[in-house]
């Protein structure tokens, strides 16, 4: 599965900025896809995950402002990202599993994976 990215940028705190991810090649009918991030010294974690049903997780430090959806004929996902912070500056990943994973929100259970996008939010 190839993914590709965009829609990162620049913007200053209580921005909004959407991200959409789109994939192509084989699926399978039930997968899960999601955004992930690595801030800098920590593990990559899970932004917010979406899967074929529409049952999505997101991280408790974006619950409230990012919304993830799907468009299921065209297998694309989107991020959208309100009242930004600085601390919501990274780099983002798309990510894409057959199946649905146990924990959505960790990484090792996808292995296909996007180039990554990059998201500043400045104060």
């Amino acid at each position: 599965v190839q993914l590709v990215e965009s829609g990162g940028g620049s913007v200053q705190a209580g921005g909004s900025l959407r991200l959409s991810c789109s994939a192509s090649g084989y699926t399978f009918s039930k997968y899960s896809m999601g955004w992930f991030r690595q801030p800098p010294g920590k593990e990559r974690e899970g932004v917010a995950t979406i899967d074929h049903d529409g049952n999505t997780h997101y991280a408790d430090s974006v619950k409230g402002r990012f919304t993830i959806s799907k468009d299921n004929a065209e297998r694309d996902i989107l991020l959208q990202m309100d009242n930004l912070k600085p601390e919501d500056t990274d780099m983002y990943f798309c990510a894409y599993s057959d199946g649905v994973p146990s924990s959505p929100l960790r990484d090792y259970a996808y292995l296909d994976w996007g180039q990554g996008t990059q998201v500043t939010v400045s104060s």
